[in-house]
């Protein structure tokens, strides 16, 4: 079983122990307000960034104590980013929908549920916690489920951040006409970097498409590899919340798009 097979396996486990009814999700769903689109976000700057609350991961363990992820995400906001993503999945990164709630009551920027998302439920109860934007991972799903899902968060007006890794799944991620497709510099199956992944594929996703990078961005030399390839933005938590002063690193990650 690879890295991701057993992170999947996980997260299906944890969604039957705090599984809502399909009419509490639909309640939810009703009176949790209207989306905060996370695209004209992103796109009121030449070059963007998505700010991630993340307490661990599953290649470096524990990364922060994040006692209070609303005050971080409110530092994030003040800092300039675009969208702020909360990693909610539990077991290998320590994030929680509760972190998710809190972040959202504190900030108005808008705001992506970064987990493992695998099937209907995980997409309403997305939407019903406030999420705007969602992470699809093509390596995670076969092409029907992929585009039923993709389908399931449009209709509830979510936007879609399509997660691709390799020219494969740039070709799948392509069927289902995505506006944002993120390049992950991190192979989910050996939790490698390899950030020539950006200059590799960004180049080959159509220019009409939202292009973001991800993973493995620590420094400004990072930042500019991922800028030159072409990226519009850039999805950073790691050395954010091991940062001291993340909104000071924010500004310096996203003056590379002013020069």
């Amino acid at each position: 079983m690879s890295v991701l097979d057993s992170i999947v396996a996980g997260v299906l486990e944890e969604q039957k122990l705090r599984q809502l009814s399909s009419a509490e999700i639909d309640e939810r769903i009703a009176s949790i307000g209207k989306v905060r689109d996370p695209l004209e976000s992103l796109q009121k700057n030449t070059f963007s960034i998505i700010s991630e609350v993340k307490r661990s991961s599953p290649s470096k363990g524990e990364l922060a104590s994040i006692s209070d992820p609303a005050a971080l995400a409110a530092e994030y906001e003040s800092g300039g980013a675009s969208v702020i993503s909360v990693l909610t999945e539990n077991r290998r990164f320590g994030g929680t929908l509760q972190d998710f709630t809190a972040v959202r009551d504190r900030v108005s920027t808008p705001m992506l549920r970064k987990d493992f998302i695998v099937n209907d439920y995980l997409v309403r109860e997305s939407r019903a916690f406030g999420a705007d934007l969602l992470l699809l991972i093509v390596a995670a799903l076969e092409d029907e489920k992929f585009a039923e899902l993709y389908a399931l968060g449009s209709e509830l007006g979510m936007r879609i951040l399509v997660e691709i890794h390799n020219e494969s799944e740039l070709e799948r991620a392509l069927e289902v006409s995505p506006e944002i497709i993120g390049v992950n510099a991190r192979n989910l199956k050996t939790l490698e970097i390899d950030l020539q992944a950006f200059s590799r594929l960004i180049p080959q996703i159509p220019s009409n498409i939202y292009r973001v990078a991800e993973s493995g961005i620590s420094t400004v030399e990072d930042v500019k590899i991922a800028h030159t390839a072409g990226a519009d933005a850039i999805l950073v938590g790691e050395s954010l919340v091991k940062s001291g002063t993340p909104s000071k690193t924010i500004a310096e990650f996203l003056s590379v798009g002013k020069v």
